[in-house]
């Protein structure tokens, strides 16, 4: 038998009435789960009625469903959702099937079909599956940030996608094995992973390998800071469209190694564009962020300068063809060791869970909307010659995070307090200290996502907005290359960060160019006496 109550593992209610009412559902589950699921859904008031379940593994006998239409795989899913789309999924899927589940989670995914988990009642019976501190609890990040995902235009996108190379450099990464994932759903000629960890690179094929065994492939073990090699491959592969998503991306490691953020994130950045003039692909779409906007960190900074580069670069692309783009937006939620996972381990481990300060916001988007939307976002129509697209994603409202770690935590089962609020003392729910570490070099309290003089509008695809930027010149672009080249490989922290600022100079001071200041005026001083 199933529960009744949908998404019972996160802690969040869902009203499966009012605005469902009238829209095409199905539900997804197996021999177990839907004989107690589906008569929820045929019989049952105030619930949304269900057009067909979608049998897992053996099918039971479909006069055991309430005569609901049975669907033998989540093929037959797709192709009733092709004649006539589905809304929604309701999921049931015992929690020793955890792969199963997942795979049906992506599928869904993949088709656009909003998914509803359903936790099996006799799995909530049990003490264990019951217990937060020892359960899987699934939690919706969409859900977290009171955010409803924007969908694609499917249609626009297959125009440069389906049928096409595509390559993604940083396949293995969050953002870049979504975009594999989405890329591959297009029927493309050829999906092209770039990546330099190899645990990551034979990670992303393999889940392609199961989950699009028509699609072909070729698996790259690659450093695109190796500009002769990467152009030796884009000449032997020849994409059509290119994903850049490799990039060191976590603020405080760069802050300590800025040699490394200007080699991975500029340098790396350079070698892949050049190597796409350089054999004519069709597209290419730089993945920044918001970080890039009055950087106060090094890896904001080395992002910023990376879009000066492929900003200097219009006219060379309009005489390849190529069109430029570059899309920028902020931090997505679940992404690797971004701030839910740390939490998952944190509360693992017993709390605390830690927020660096009580004031903070971010802007946040799923992992799947954001890679969406910058594939959404290559479909968006450039002007030849023209200066480079910049796309900034519609994030909607920033979120503090103080708020989403006490959803997230009563998410898991728990109350949250904080050592300035009085520590709940009801027994029958337990508690999670939230604890305040400060902000650590380089961050901001609220970040931007486009500067003042950047007049943002609208474009034709909801959730994504673009403005015109000049372009650098050539002049620019090679004084740039010079001066960077210079410090690409340097230890010294501080000349590495001064080399950044002056190409930068809206960028904030941070604490270590501080100190290199204070130092620089101290062996001055002593070398006048």
């Amino acid at each position: 038998m199933t529960g009744s109550h949908e998404q019972a593992e996160t802690g969040f209610s869902r009203d499966l009435s009012g605005p469902n009412v009238g829209r095409r559902i199905v539900l997804v589950g197996t021999a177990s789960t839907l004989p107690g699921l589906a008569p929820q859904f045929v019989f049952g008031t105030g619930l949304a009625k269900a057009v067909a379940v979608v049998a897992l593994g053996h099918a039971p006998d479909p006069t055991r469903l309430c005569g609901l239409p049975t669907w033998r795989s989540l093929n037959e899913l797709h192709e009733q959702h092709e004649r006539d789309p589905i809304s929604m999924a309701v999921v049931s899927v015992p929690h020793r099937e955890g792969r199963l589940r997942d795979d049906v989670l992506a599928r869904l995914r993949d088709l656009g079909i909003i998914a509803r988990l359903v936790t099996p009642l006799d799995e909530l019976l049990l003490g264990d599956a019951a217990t937060p501190q020892k359960q899987n609890v699934n939690i919706d990040p969409a859900r977290l940030i009171d955010r409803t995902p924007r969908s694609i235009d499917r249609g626009a996108v297959a125009q440069v996608l389906e049928g096409r190379r595509v390559l993604i450099t940083g396949a293995g990464g969050s953002i870049g094995s979504e975009l594999c994932r989405i890329a591959a759903s297009f029927n493309p000629a050829c999906i092209i992973l770039v990546e330099r960890s190899e645990n990551a690179l034979f990670d992303i094929d393999r889940t392609l390998a199961r989950r699009f065994p028509n699609v072909p492939r070729r698996a790259v073990l690659h450093d695109v800071t190796d500009a002769t090699s990467t152009l030796d491959h884009f000449v032997a592969l020849r994409p059509h469209t290119v994903f850049h998503a490799a990039a060191h991306k976590h603020v405080p490691l760069m802050e300590d190694h800025p040699s490394h953020a200007v080699d991975n994130n500029f340098f790396g950045t350079k070698s892949v564009v050049d190597a796409c003039l350089a054999v004519g692909a069709e597209r290419f779409v730089l993945i920044s962020s918001d970080k890039a906007v009055h950087p106060s960190s090094v890896m904001g900074a080395t992002k910023r300068l990376a879009e000066m580069y492929v900003h200097g670069l219009s006219n060379q692309a309009g005489e390849s063809g190529t069109g430029l783009s570059m899309v920028r937006f902020g931090n997505v939620l679940g992404s690797a060791c971004s701030v839910l996972p740390i939490w998952e381990s944190q509360i693992s481990e017993g709390g605390p869970v830690t927020v660096t300060d009580a004031r903070m916001t971010r802007y946040f988007m799923t992992i799947h909307e954001a890679a969406s939307l910058v594939v959404q976002a290559s479909a968006l129509s450039i002007r030849k010659g023209a200066p480079a697209a910049v796309y900034v994603l519609d994030m909607g409202r920033p979120v503090r995070i103080l708020d989403l770690a006490h959803r997230f935590i009563e998410a898991h089962g728990f109350r949250p307090f904080t050592t300035e609020s009085v520590c709940p003392t009801d027994p029958r729910v337990p508690n999670m200290e939230i604890r305040f570490t400060g902000i650590r070099p380089g961050e901001k309290l609220h970040e931007e996502l486009a500067y003042t003089a950047e007049h943002l509008s609208p474009t034709s695809h909801p959730g994504i907005l673009s403005f015109a930027s000049p372009a650098t010149t050539a002049h620019d672009v090679g004084r740039l290359v010079a001066e960077l080249a210079a410090v690409r490989h340097c230890t010294d922290k501080g000349i590495v960060l001064a080399a950044i600022r002056r190409n930068v100079p809206d960028m904030k001071t941070s604490s270590l160019d501080t100190a290199h200041t204070a130092n620089m005026s101290k062996h001055q001083k002593l070398r006048a006496a």
